[in-house]
């Protein structure tokens, strides 16, 4: 057998440069670079029907992006269809009537979106959400209330 061009310090030398370079990209990738800003979870609930024909369930989040933008977010979402469905937040911690709905402090979020899944509607910043205690889904044209969710906040 012929000898090796390269000595065996010379190899060992390679192998560890090669061995460090492959551990330098490595610790550079996604896995192990800065972990970015979590949204904060400022307040949640869970819903429930108002009665024997109006159901509801699923989770209401109210989320705050870095960038100070908040959410309400209903996740896993159901509730019985119906006309002119709206989302409130309501001052009262589990309204059953209109009256009740608007009773402290009362918040029309919009229309709902979906009477099924998962959907987003943007609250303003400078909103004081802490006076609000639940999320509600009401039909207008009725003046009834489908499900709430009382809301517990994170302090």
């Amino acid at each position: 057998m012929g000898r090796s061009p390269i000595g065996p310090r010379f190899a060992a030398v390679l192998i560890a440069l090669f061995a460090m370079v492959h551990a330098a990209w490595a610790l550079s990738g996604p896995v192990f670079a800065a972990a970015a800003p979590r949204p904060t979870f400022l307040a949640t609930g869970k819903f429930v029907g108002t009665d024997d024909a109006h159901k509801g369930e699923g989770n209401a989040l109210i989320v705050q992006l870095p960038t100070g933008q908040r959410f309400l977010r209903l996740e896993d979402f159901k509730v019985t269809n119906g006309p002119d469905l709206y989302v409130y937040l309501s001052g009262h911690p589990s309204p059953r009537s209109r009256a009740q709905l608007h009773e402290g402090a009362a918040f029309e979020v919009g229309l709902l979106k979906g009477n099924v899944g998962n959907q987003n509607y943007e609250l303003a910043s400078s909103m004081d959400i802490t006076k609000f205690k639940s999320v509600v889904i009401y039909c207008k044209r009725f003046s009834v209330l489908f499900a709430s969710a009382e809301l517990n906040f994170n302090r």
